[in-house]
């Protein structure tokens, strides 16, 4: 199976093979890249958690279901670094690649491409991605990739790093949304989980996906994309590009954060797709509750509103039943647990 990855077999192969090819209507199109300024972006140089701040913040995860960060503290070298370890981990051998590819989702870290789901599909995604738990790095670090040799000692340090932003951006969603500080900490975020994808060029885009449409089933997500465009949301019934701003994060609202503001934020459907010049490494953190975590609507939040609970408790682990019961369907899911 680990021959599979398109890392391994994509260089100069003409035409796009038939079982990459999506039918008609799901395949993206002529992609347009964004205009420069379309995307909402938050300045963090200035002091996080002003009124301002917050206020933008919580507007864009309504209108969009995300936002880009800007001079938010991690430095230029890192992100270069980080972005050089993958690529260079997506360019090893075969052979070297081959002992950590796995689709058990219960491995520790594992390399897959497509989707958990390969052998199943009926079309594939032009993606390898490998994922690993990353925070504390201590407690993940054996199971991390020993190659390239820098590998463990950058991903640390990011890992470290996001960690500190991760939570500065849930401080100040917490008190936008006029919950206490740290409310969205805890269980509510007890897990990091790394996911990078890598997009070969691809030899025909408009044929191809590079990742489903989807929400992220967590509480959010913070994205480094460094300058190749492939990002798009679904905004009023369309496609949007979301432009690539060098050295920002890119958080995007997942499903845990819509239920738990009571839809005041919006999670966001997005999806990835291919270009036909150069490769795109885009450093996924996952920011996860436990999987015991109770969730529901913040009762604080609905006590202050005029409007009643949307949906009902449960349990995270259960979600994710629910979530892949129902194939990620955003819409499907939430109206499971509508009251």
């Amino acid at each position: 199976m680990e021959n599979n990855l398109v890392s391994s077999w994509c260089k100069n192969v003409q035409p796009l093979p038939e079982s990459y090819i999506f039918p008609p209507d799901q395949r993206p199109g002529e992609t347009i890249v964004p205009l420069r300024g379309s995307s909402p972006i938050i300045d963090f140089s200035t002091e996080a958690g002003g009124a301002a701040i917050l206020h933008q913040i919580i507007k864009a995860c309504q209108d969009f279901g995300y936002f880009q960060v800007i001079n938010h503290g991690i430095s230029e070298t890192l992100l270069e670094e980080t972005v050089g370890v993958f690529k260079e981990f997506f360019n090893m051998p075969a052979e070297e690649k081959a002992s950590y590819y796995s689709v058990d989702p219960s491995s520790k870290c594992r390399l897959y491409t497509s989707t958990y789901n390969y052998s199943n599909e009926d079309k594939h995604y032009w993606r390898d991605n490998l994922t690993h738990n990353c925070h504390p790095p201590q407690d993940y670090l054996p199971f991390w990739p020993q190659k390239p040799t820098r590998y463990r000692e950058v991903i640390s340090a990011y890992s470290i790093e996001t960690k500190k932003l991760i939570t500065k951006i849930s401080d100040v969603i917490s008190e936008g949304l006029g919950l206490e500080k740290g409310y969205l900490g805890g269980e509510l975020s007890k897990v990091q989980m790394l996911s990078v994808n890598y997009y070969p060029p691809c030899p025909d885009p408009n044929l191809a996906l590079g990742m489903h449409s989807h929400c992220d089933p967590n509480l959010f997500t913070i994205l480094h994309q460094p300058n190749v465009y492939g990002l798009q949301i679904f905004k009023d019934g369309k496609w949007i590009g979301v432009e690539p701003l060098p050295n920002a994060f890119v958080v995007l609202i997942g499903c845990q954060l819509q239920i738990i503001s009571n839809d005041t934020l919006k999670g966001v459907v997005h999806r990835a797709v291919t270009n036909s010049k150069e490769a795109r490494v885009s450093v996924g953190t996952f920011v996860i509750p436990s999987s015991d975590c109770h969730i529901e609507p913040a009762a604080d939040l609905v006590k202050k509103s005029t409007k009643f609970p949307v949906y009902k408790g449960y349990e995270y682990k259960e979600f994710l039943h629910t979530y892949a019961s129902k194939n990620g369907d955003f819409e499907a899911v939430l109206q499971f647990y509508k009251l």
